[in-house]
């Protein structure tokens, strides 16, 4: 509402795969829940432009057949189109792509430009903790493997000492009958 947006969509640069893709992750009035997870490549349609130049992309006087708003009463063709580069220190997050009746003013361009910069430090934020998260997770795990790994290292040594014991204790059965026989030979 702030911006006059009938229609969102933001996708998440993903860098996991081994060709970065752009994954849709939520949207505001499209194709719905189903639609999350599309996947669009860098270069591919002005969503992957955008990303690719980490520039925003403005459209105006858009064709009616490009895209529809829809409400339950009707639907019309937006009047302009933002795409906009999500980026943090030089690094694409994401992009937004806004569709609105209106159109987007300079007010809203650079409100938006502003926005779009405090969505990708907190993107990074989230990234950093979840990476954090699964350090976290691995360094318990590896505790938990070591502590059993300890435990079974006292375990066969516990077992070694017994062992050690009992030999001992037969070597010195021997030792006692070598003695016996010893005496009796003399």
């Amino acid at each position: 509402p702030v911006v006059t947006a009938q229609h969102a969509v933001f996708y998440i640069h993903d860098t996991s795969r081994d060709t970065p893709v752009l994954t849709l992750l939520a949207s505001y009035a499209s194709q719905g829940q189903g639609s999350l997870g599309k996947q669009v490549g860098l270069g591919e349609g002005l969503v992957g432009q955008c990303a690719l130049e980490k520039q925003k992309i403005l459209l105006t006087n858009v064709p009616p057949d490009y895209i529809r708003i829809a409400s339950g009463l009707g639907d019309a063709p937006p009047r302009n189109i933002l795409v906009l580069p999500v980026v943090f220190e030089g690094q694409l997050r994401g992009v937004i792509e806004l569709a609105s009746f209106e159109g987007f003013n300079p007010t809203h361009q650079a409100f938006l430009d502003q926005l779009t910069e405090s969505i990708g430090i907190v993107l990074n934020t989230i990234e950093a903790n979840m990476r954090t998260e699964n350090l976290l997770k691995q360094s318990q795990s590896l505790t938990l493997e070591l502590q059993q790994t300890n435990l079974e290292l006292q375990e066969k040594a516990a077992l070694l000492a017994h062992q050690n014991a009992e030999v001992e204790r037969k070597n010195s059965e021997v030792e006692q009958a070598r003695q016996a026989l010893e005496d009796k030979a003399k």
